[in-house]
């Protein structure tokens, strides 16, 4: 047992599920892209798992073939969460949506007005856009580096500020004095930065958690100073023990130079689950799942991540006692020790790659007690928060995640038995915040 407990969400990508296949697999519903009662159903039963949020990612771009795949992303998201708002009471409601892209006031009023809907459980991912084909679907192109973070800071800061702009008792509702509110305590905010200004008020009070906390999911320096700055919460994929505890590290090390409590920031670690009776029946699964990719390309590429020159004549071969001799992982790919010490087993490989050696996250393919292993061993290795967790398919993957995974995490101490209040803020742990965060630079006011 242990006093420390870690924070899940599960993640919303597409209508299907995170595996490229998901809506092939037999039982799944062929509308659920467009089905909002499934993403009801989905929701409702991570409730029942009293997982802490719902995460749905976003980029505003088709970026896949749908001659085989479904789309990566949500219709809309805001939209989406505005329904399961009035279908759930406890879950978090987080979405992602561009700094680079989106001016601050319709951020601020989009996201409060979900807040308020949900009474107070939802948050902002607030990222920068690098995808080329997103930026021309705004008619603009992908802005400098630094100038993205740039505007970033901007608009996170002017966004709170919006959300700030009712002081909290400015909501009068006075019958009998005739006043609906007191204007003196709603004012405009009058931010003018270099790339993004705004003059507010929001015509929305605050919510029972105040406004919606911010999340952050980019990489490299300015993602982590961005993040120790505003984040409560940051989405991660590490895919080493290693390498996560370093990503811990320093977006601790960043939120103490922005003057907050390290422990503030919760990092949530990303992986894949598949889960089944044994490892080769979750393997058959994720072999299907797979159907759909191509295999040549990525065995072609599991070649050069082991150093052989790999093709698909040897699919359905494992590596011969000369290759694996040869065999080397690549120092430049995280991922390649394990896909060679998953070779090593004995496996096809196309079982190797069913392992999810190549995927963006850790693979986790088995049963739930092997799903449940792997999130203690990184959770008592303080290598994240928590996680975010992105179930194969929707179908049955929500449901066997909080019916047989939640369960074991609970009985080991890893996770909490009920909800610790009504807002995301609780339920997160996050710092109690109204408007800018006091402790932080004032931004330059026009």
């Amino acid at each position: 047992m242990t006093s420390r407990q870690m924070v899940l969400g599960m993640q919303f990508s597409g209508g299907y599920g995170a595996a490229p296949g998901a809506w092939r697999l037999p039982g799944a519903n062929l509308n659920s892209y467009t089905d909002m009662d499934q993403f009801v159903r989905y929701a409702q039963a991570a409730e029942r798992g009293k997982v802490q949020l719902l995460f749905i990612a976003d980029t505003p771009v088709l970026d896949v073939d749908l001659d085989h795949h479904a789309p990566h992303h949500m219709i809309d998201p805001l939209l989406i969460l505005t329904v399961l708002a009035r279908e759930t009471e406890r879950i978090g409601l987080v979405t992602t949506a561009s700094t680079t892209f989106t001016e601050p006031y319709n951020l601020a009023r989009q996201f409060k007005a979900l807040d308020v809907i949900s009474h107070g459980r939802a948050g902002w991912n607030a990222v920068t856009t690098s995808d080329p084909a997103a930026a021309a679907n705004f008619g603009a192109t992908i802005p400098p580096r630094a100038e993205k973070y740039e505007r970033a800071h901007e608009v996170i800061q002017i966004v709170q500020a919006l959300w700030g702009s009712w002081e909290k008792d400015a909501w009068l509702l006075d019958v009998d004095g005739k006043r609906y509110a007191d204007m003196d305590k709603i004012q405009p905010v009058n931010l003018q930065g270099q790339h993004a200004a705004s003059r507010g008020p929001l015509p929305i009070p605050p919510s029972e958690q105040g406004q919606p906390v911010i999340f952050q999911a980019g990489g490299g320096s300015y993602g982590v100073e961005l993040a120790g700055r505003y984040a409560s919460g940051v989405y991660a994929n590490p895919y080493t023990i290693e390498d996560a505890r370093a990503q811990r590290q320093a977006l601790r090390d960043a939120a103490t130079r922005a003057g907050r409590d390290p422990d503030e920031v919760k990092m949530l670690a990303g992986f894949m689950s598949t889960i089944a009776p044994s490892r080769h029946a979750a393997l058959q699964r994720r072999r299907f799942l797979d159907e759909v990719v191509d295999l040549n390309q990525r065995v072609r590429y599991l070649g050069a991540m082991i150093g052989l020159p790999l093709g698909p004549a040897q699919l359905d071969e494992p590596l011969t006692a000369d290759q694996l001799a040869d065999a080397k992982p690549s120092p430049h790919d995280p991922r390649s020790a394990r896909a060679l010490a998953v070779a090593r087993e004995g496996w096809t490989l196309r079982d190797v790659l069913a392992h999810g050696v190549i995927d963006y996250h850790p693979v986790v393919a088995g049963t739930a007690t092997d799903v449940a292993d792997h999130m203690q061993q990184w959770f008592e290795a303080e290598a994240c928060d928590g996680f975010s967790i992105a179930v194969d398919s929707y179908h049955d993957g929500f449901d066997a995640f909080v019916d047989q995974v939640v369960p074991i995490l609970q009985q080991r101490g890893l996770f909490h038995d009920d909800y610790e209040g009504p807002t995301l803020r609780e339920n997160l742990g996050a710092h109690e915040q109204y408007g800018l965060d006091p402790r932080l630079a004032t931004p330059t006011r026009q």
